[in-house]
């Protein structure tokens, strides 16, 4: 397989998709909430959780709550975190629930709770996901997070996790149970969109070989499969030889090959094989 090069785009249209991203990624989130997530009391984690949980309270337009909640919470992250959010965020925190107001009168797809959950959550996923590959977020709950994670010897994902799961755990007492489970199914369907969106479907392979006929192995990888190798070294742990490592990372359709190159030429070969959730370097499309 060929090396594949990506074209690098000029530095101001880079930055102009940065903020197309964060745009629509505002946009599918927004989208969600009105057509999945807001009808169903599906209030899965962050402000447009809260604002679900509100709205049904008070009655008060979601879009007004999310503004209410976000302006407040930008501005407590940049002076408890710094400027790092930047203009990008500012833009996310501000045009999501722009978003949230024109999408309200648009027709539900479901009143399926389940359904709602589920794609709801993964679009939520997509859109948060394209967001973050503008280098920006959506603000709200995820400066809390951020805050807390600062100030406490709590890591990140434990910090999310303790504020979405109080969004969760109060939807279970303004709704019932059962939605608060929907709740919890949405967010998982989030997360598992999120990684999709941002490493991809083609995920590659790490491959470790070990065996007494590399040099066969190491040949066959360079010419018949077209990959770059590295040897690593490294000593026994019984026999405390020193011995020679082969380190490949091939695309996922390449390692049905790769298995039979290796049992051709070396049946005993040592093989241990991880997945590479992310590959940046030369031969490898990101």
């Amino acid at each position: 397989m060929k090396p594949v090069k990506r074209r690098k785009l000029p530095p101001k249209l880079a930055k102009a998709m940065e903020y197309v991203y964060v745009i629509l990624g505002a946009f599918i989130i927004a989208l969600a909430f009105n057509v999945l997530l807001l009808p169903n009391h599906v209030a899965s984690g962050g402000v447009s959780g809260i604002s679900t949980i509100i709205n049904y309270l008070t009655g008060w337009t979601p879009a007004y709550i999310q503004w209410a909640f976000n302006i407040p919470l930008f501005f407590a992250g940049v002076f408890f975190l710094g400027y790092q959010f930047g203009i990008k965020t500012f833009v996310g925190t501000m045009i999501m629930p722009l978003f949230v107001y024109l999408t309200s009168d648009w027709t539900v797809w479901t009143h399926e709770p389940l359904v709602a959950a589920l794609f709801g959550g993964v679009l939520v996923g997509m859109g948060l996901g394209i967001v973050f590959r503008g280098k920006a977020s959506t603000g709200g709950t995820d400066v809390i997070a951020q805050i807390l994670h600062k100030f406490t010897n709590l890591s990140l994902g434990i910090c999310v996790a303790l504020i979405d799961g109080f969004v969760v755990i109060a939807a279970m007492f303004v709704f019932d149970i059962e939605s608060g489970l929907y709740a919890l199914i949405g967010l998982f369907a989030t997360s598992k969109t999120i990684d999709l969106v941002q490493v991809g479907l083609n995920q590659s392979k790490t491959v470790l070989i070990i065996s007494e006929k590399q040099d066969e192995i190491r040949h066959a990888i360079l010419y018949k499969i077209d990959r770059g190798i590295t040897r690593l070294s490294a000593k026994g742990g019984y026999t405390e030889d020193d011995r020679q490592i082969l380190l490949c990372v091939i695309a996922q359709s390449e390692f049905s090959r790769l298995k039979g190159v290796i049992k051709e030429i070396d049946p005993s070969a040592f093989v241990v094989v991880m997945s590479a959730s992310e590959v940046m370097g030369e031969g490898f499309n990101i």
